[in-house]
């Protein structure tokens, strides 16, 4: 019975950091890291309960982010932008042998982020249009 628990903490810890690792990497590369960043802590707060004083505010700044993203027509054009721009460099890389670390797992890696930030975008689109009809009615 210990060892199922020790063995469900160590599967707990090696997910929950390599989520929250790649997060904190996607802060500064393309894609949702704080999302990831969020998902990661969630993960480690299950076994964690000291992590849980982090989970609030890192969810709030990502809920934030998400909804400033598609509060004007600018915002919005270019995350729909760089959403396409993120696929069509996936399957590029995914196709051109020439470019530096060409294969399908970094294109993959690519496509997912724009298909990530399309649904992210139509999350947040609803979510503000549903806050404004509250205020409005």
């Amino acid at each position: 019975m210990g060892y199922v628990r020790h063995a469900r903490r160590g599967v707990v810890i090696v997910v929950g950091g390599l989520v929250l690792l790649g997060g904190v990497a996607l802060l500064v590369l393309p894609g949702p890291g704080l999302l990831l960043v969020l998902a990661g802590l969630l993960i480690l707060a299950r076994e964690f309960p000291a992590v849980d004083k982090y989970v609030e505010p890192v969810r709030d700044r990502a809920i934030q982010a998400a909804e400033e993203s598609v509060t004007s027509w600018w915002k919005l054009t270019g995350s729909i932008l760089t959403g396409l721009a993120l696929l069509a460099a996936g399957v590029a890389w995914g196709l051109v042998d020439e470019l530096p670390f060409s294969g399908w797992s970094a294109g993959s890696g690519l496509i997912l982020s724009g298909i990530i930030l399309f649904a992210l975008l139509i999350w947040s689109h609803r979510r503000v249009r549903a806050a404004r009809a509250a205020r409005g009615a």
